[in-house]
């Protein structure tokens, strides 16, 4: 039995996952004109109302590595990964204060709006 994940992961927890090299899956679920204005490098683009579509694609990510959902400020994100784990998805997790906590706190270059 693999241990429970909490449901957010901070920004710094987040890059360090990134940083050691294990599988990670990082989705953006903003919509596509706000993924324009800026993203984290890496991330793949599955708004909100689109996961379900993708639940069979998410759930494969999520057995071999470990999946992080954000948005803007970490509120749909949080939702996201609330909905996947009542559909069975259980190492996913919501980046805590999206990418705007990202760009304050791991890389600034990344533009606030």
């Amino acid at each position: 039995m693999t241990e429970e994940l909490p449901l957010e992961i901070t920004p710094r927890e987040t890059r360090n996952h990134m940083d050691s090299g294990l599988p990670v899956l990082l989705i953006d679920c903003r919509e596509p004109h706000e993924h324009a204005i800026c993203r984290i490098e890496g991330a793949q683009l599955i708004p909100m109302n689109t996961v379900p579509t993708r639940l069979q694609e998410i759930d494969s990510a999520a057995g071999e590595g470990r999946v992080i959902v954000y948005c803007h400020h970490g509120m749909r994100s949080l939702s996201v990964v609330s909905w996947l784990r009542r559909q069975g998805v259980e190492r996913c997790q919501s980046l805590s204060g999206g990418i705007e906590q990202w760009s304050l706190e791991i890389d600034p270059s990344v533009p606030r709006y």
